[in-house]
């Protein structure tokens, strides 16, 4: 190797990941959940994004299968490329929230197809309040997400902040806010899927799972993807 220095990436391909590649934000909360018949089900309410506001659910069911319901076909198209599932079904999803407080003791329900849940955010703990103290605009930065990953991993069920996704994407969690799950209910297909319980064994939609724990996230996802 000679001693020249090679010059850096401008600030607008810094902004734009590497050559070729373009990175996008979704911005929203993820709520993990577990029921003790073994459905384990991951929300995600998602009010900004460059697909415009939606919903979506990915469930995994006790027998593995891994099932994606999403409110449109272009959602589902984009969710199928980054993530791993069996099943893919286009269904109406509707999320009730008050999601402009901070999330402590409110009821959030959600309805996709066959499934029906509703649950009760709890209070903010430790590792919330620790995120809460980030500033926003370091929180959801890819470099800082990189930062945490390390951490992530000591926490129980496979956390990541990093990773590979489908389709040769690489993806980010700028995770903001943290609280718990106090309760929940949930039906699929009018089955009860029984009590609450921790999200075990861990999801299998990507490269980490939820934490073991039940919570709800406030999150910012980056998604970068080949132009």
């Amino acid at each position: 190797m000679s001693g020249s220095v090679r010059p850096g990436p401008s600030v607008r391909q810094r902004a734009r990941g590497e050559r070729g590649r373009r990175r996008l934000r979704f911005d929203g909360w993820i709520a993990g959940l577990g029921f003790s018949g073994g459905t384990r089900v991951v929300l995600g309410h998602w009010p900004r994004t460059p697909l415009g506001a939606f919903s979506d659910v990915m469930v995994e069911r006790p027998d593995g299968e891994r099932l994606l319901l999403a409110p449109s076909r272009r959602v589902a198209d984009f969710v199928a490329a980054t993530y791993a599932f069996d099943t893919v079904r286009i269904v109406p999803v509707e999320v009730n929230a008050d999601v402009h407080g901070d999330g402590g003791g409110r009821l959030w329900s959600a309805t996709a197809g066959p499934l029906a849940l509703r649950f009760t955010v709890g209070r903010r703990g430790g590792l919330g309040l620790l995120l809460r103290a980030v500033p926003g605009a370091l929180a959801t930065r890819p470099a800082w997400c990189a930062l945490t990953d390390g951490p992530a991993r000591l926490l129980p069920g496979g956390v990541r902040t990093r990773g590979s996704a489908g389709g040769g994407r690489r993806e980010w969690y700028g995770v903001r806010d943290l609280h718990a799950i106090a309760g929940a209910s949930a039906a699929y297909e009018g089955e009860d899927l029984g009590t609450l319980t921790p999200v075990t064994p861990p999801v299998r939609f990507g490269f980490g799972s939820v934490p073991r724990k039940p919570g709800l996230a406030r999150v910012v996802t980056t998604v970068e993807v080949r132009e």
